[in-house]
């Protein structure tokens, strides 16, 4: 696999950024919406005193009523990098576990970084910034900031005075798999059905990552398919000799053993397909949001937490805007696992700055001016309130029908330029907040 082809992959694995620049073709613009659009966006908008978190959230309470009894709530990011939000989603989470009884913030990055985090924010195990620097790396670097430390130290913090009713960290990707992931596997099996150890061993052989992060996911990518299609061949052997053990006196143990080993599976599955093929590509995709949503039912469901899920727009809501790359995403197969125990709140801006890395692949700052005539953000920032959170649920006519029309809307991955790509607000989430302006998060270690 080239370099170029290797970066394609990466991207659509991990950041939903367009492969080539996206130049529309030249037309009159489309015209602005009729006041009375607006008009009825400003009845149904509740405005937002901030993003950044702490002091008084009673600005929160609409969002709170719109969640209702939802068990998982999406939490998008119309760019991968904006401290804007970021900033939200601490404030929001922080919020949530207060009013709400959440529990567990759920962030699009691999299942065992998510432990590590979890190990930190519930037994103070561990640096968060170290970890943040060993876990966040190539496509997961944007992360690596300094609004999530701040999260994740307060979680510490909060845990320290709630040591009985913790909150939690996960992480639903699968790009990465630790090694400590395999040797937990591994010690279970040693210890309760020590007569399969020696075979646990040979399919295990050679699989543990022994690189960074970063180092691996290149790696891995770079073999050829007959070997990864070997190595995922092996991790299901494994995960099948495990599922056919007898759970023993230890239920939970034995579940959990099951998922750390579904979790090493489902890495070496989402390496398994041929990236020369663009329809083996798409269903790569398709396999990941697939797996993410079921990471994160697995979690919800054996920790009976409420969940605030962070991703990407399109990885939250239900419906794609690439459905050729793209065919089904996270939020989809949250809905149907879920039904309405799963809301999306998707989220967008007017004007701003973010974080992506260019044509020259280096990491730039990027801003852009005021959304452009007939696309959704340019309605949206009619609306009087500045920042904004509105239910596309129970919005009234005629807004309602705008909503449901798909336009131009930005929707920005890893890499950039990116889009625009049309949506329809209103069949792709279930609530929207809508951000004036946003500036680039603040990114650590660069």
């Amino acid at each position: 696999m080239t370099r170029h082809r290797t970066a394609i992959v990466l991207t659509l694995l991990l950041g939903l950024g367009a492969t080539a620049t996206v130049t529309p073709a030249v037309a009159a613009p489309p015209p602005r919406s009729s006041p009375s659009v607006v008009d009825a966006l400003d009845h149904a908008a509740h405005h937002l005193r901030t993003v950044e978190p702490g002091g008084d959230t009673r600005d929160l309470s609409p969002l709170d009523r719109m969640i209702g009894g939802a068990r998982v709530v999406g939490l998008g990011e119309a760019t991968h990098s904006s401290h804007d939000f970021f900033a939200l989603k601490d404030r929001v989470f922080r919020h949530l576990v207060e009013k709400k009884g959440f529990r567990t913030f759920a962030l699009e990055a691999s299942w065992s970084t998510g432990l590590r985090l979890d190990d930190y924010v519930v037994h103070g195990k561990g640096d968060p910034r170290r970890i943040m620097r060993e876990e966040f790396q190539r496509d997961y670097l944007w992360w690596n900031n300094a609004e999530y430390l701040q999260l994740v130290e307060w979680m510490r913090s909060y845990n320290t005075h709630h040591p009985d009713d913790p909150v939690r960290f996960m992480g639903d990707d699968l790009a990465w798999t630790g090694r400590e992931v395999y040797d937990e596997v591994t010690d279970y099996v040693a210890a309760t059905h020590p007569e399969s150890s020696a075979r646990l061993d040979e399919l295990y052989r050679g699989l543990r990552p022994d690189v960074s992060t970063g180092t691996y996911i290149e790696r891995y990518l770079n073999k050829p398919y007959a070997e990864r299609m070997d190595m995922a061949r092996r991790t299901g052997e494994a995960l099948d000799l495990l599922r056919r053990q007898a759970p023993g006196t230890d239920r939970k143990a034995y579940e959990w053993a099951v998922q750390q080993a579904t979790a090493i599976d489902r890495t070496a599955r989402q390496y398994a397909f041929d990236f020369e093929d663009p329809a083996q590509l798409a269903e790569s995709m398709r396999y990941r949001d697939e797996a993410m949503a079921a990471n994160t039912v697995w979690w919800q469901e054996h920790t009976g937490t409420k969940v605030l899920l962070s991703a990407h727009d399109a990885h939250i809501g239900y419906v794609t805007s690439e459905p050729a790359r793209y065919p089904k995403m996270q939020g989809a197969f949250l809905r149907d696992r879920l039904g309405t125990k799963y809301m999306s709140v998707g989220l967008t801006f007017d004007r701003g700055s973010f974080n992506a890395t260019g044509p020259d692949g280096a990491i730039h700052r990027w801003t852009l001016g005021p959304a452009p005539a007939g696309s959704n953000e340019e309605t949206l920032d009619r609306v009087r309130a500045r920042d904004y959170v509105v239910d596309l649920r129970s919005v009234g006519s005629p807004a309602r029908e705008w909503l449901a029309g798909a336009r131009s809307t930005r929707t920005i991955g890893t890499d950039y330029p990116d889009g625009p790509y049309d949506i329809a607000l209103a069949r792709t989430h279930d609530v929207l907040i809508h951000l004036h302006r946003v500036s680039a998060a603040r990114l650590r270690d660069r």
